[in-house]
């Protein structure tokens, strides 16, 4: 297909409107020499920075109020509960002279399970007038993984002084503390019982 050409009159209108047109960005003058730049100055040399010294994120922090950790071991938490029960008696039961009426082995059991078997077992030992008795939960798997939430290990360890502490047993434990080595230490609780009414 060949380029029609442009008639006379066509022609003619063309040209009055490029007459009449502004270029919308027009040519700049180009400078006909280049810019005159300030010479580089040489950059001073710089001394070597001195070798880090050894440090510890955070060692130059304020270290003000109280560490996070605000709750104390369960240790020295059922340590520091005032004696309830004849202190004589306390004293025979803490060096293991005295002898548990019964003792449930709590060890291995699912916390729910545990619960409803200590509830039991309490219930029972009240009700036939015995006045210690033994809890024995195990110390407790490490199963903390090392990550940033630190695990609690023993949860039936910890579990038991709180079950014993509230309601419907509460009325009933008199004093809990840590067992004697004899009778499992750190893994059994001596549970003292009020006197049935």
């Amino acid at each position: 297909m060949s380029r029609r050409r442009l008639k006379p009159e066509e022609l003619d209108l063309w040209r009055q409107v490029a007459r009449t047109a502004e270029a919308m960005h027009p040519a700049q003058p180009r400078p006909k020499t280049a810019p005159k730049t300030a010479p580089a100055k040489p950059e001073p040399e710089r001394a070597a920075p001195p070798p880090l010294q050894h440090f510890k994120m955070g060692q130059k922090a304020p270290r003000s109020g109280a560490a996070h950790d605000v709750l104390p071991g369960l240790a020295d938490r059922l340590k520091s509960q005032p004696v309830a029960m004849d202190q004589k008696a306390y004293g025979k039961l803490k060096r293991g002279k005295l002898s548990p009426e019964a003792r449930i082995d709590l060890h291995g059991m699912t916390a729910d399970r545990a619960h409803g078997a200590l509830r039991g077992f309490i219930l029972r030992a009240h009700g036939q007038g015995k006045r210690l008795v033994l809890v024995i939960t195990g110390k407790g798997r490490r199963s903390d993984d090392g990550g940033p939430i630190p695990v609690r290990h023993g949860i039936l360890r910890h579990n038991v002084p709180h079950w014993l502490s509230v309601p419907p047993l509460a009325g009933l434990v008199l004093q809990v503390t840590n067992a004697h080595n004899r009778h499992g230490g750190g893994g059994a609780y001596y549970v003292y019982l009020r006197r049935p009414r």
